[in-house]
């Protein structure tokens, strides 16, 4: 018996140490850059008082998904790249019903969270190769893979996507 408690205190010794030089968890990074989205409501992580703000490079930090598709606002397919919108919500944990997603223009549209688990939808911040500029729909789109399913190919998601993206809520 003597034995074991030396040997449990050895133990939680070192687990101890480990927890120190582990250090704490770490909070989401403060951007460097210019910021491109802001996302607030019902997120766990936060940089920012009451929400969570991303330059380009905490975007292109997360895995990157690369798709080609026709959309109405183009004549020929366009590819896009940028992370998953499912990727970027994990990354704020968001946990609520639905986004507002709201554009530079003004414009806004709800998104329902499961969107983001059920398709590919992502959050592009370049379009054929190249980074967005705001006059052509930049600097972030949220765009459905709309060429992989017909059911996608609806004034339904396309209202869903959004140009310009500024800022989500989480609600």
């Amino acid at each position: 018996m003597r034995n074991g408690g030396v040997i449990c205190r050895f133990f939680a010794s070192v687990l101890a140490c480990c927890c120190v030089l582990a250090g704490p968890a770490r909070a989401m990074d403060a951007p460097t850059g210019p910021v491109i989205l802001t996302i607030s409501g019902k997120i766990g992580e936060k940089n920012a008082a009451a929400a969570a703000r991303f330059d380009l490079a905490m975007l292109e930090k997360l895995p990157q998904q690369t798709f080609t598709t026709r959309t109405p606002w183009h004549t020929k397919p366009v590819t896009f790249q940028g992370p998953l919108l499912r990727d970027v919500l994990a990354a704020v944990k968001a946990r609520g019903a639905t986004l507002k997603a709201l554009a530079l223009n003004d414009y806004q549209t709800t998104i329902p969270l499961e969107d983001a688990s059920q398709f590919d939808v992502i959050i592009a911040h370049h379009m054929d190769g190249e980074t967005i500029p705001v006059r052509t729909k930049g600097p972030l789109f949220i765009v459905y893979p709309f060429d992989s399913s017909e059911s996608l190919r609806a004034s339904l998601y396309y209202e869903r996507s959004a140009w310009q993206l500024k800022s989500l809520v989480v609600e």
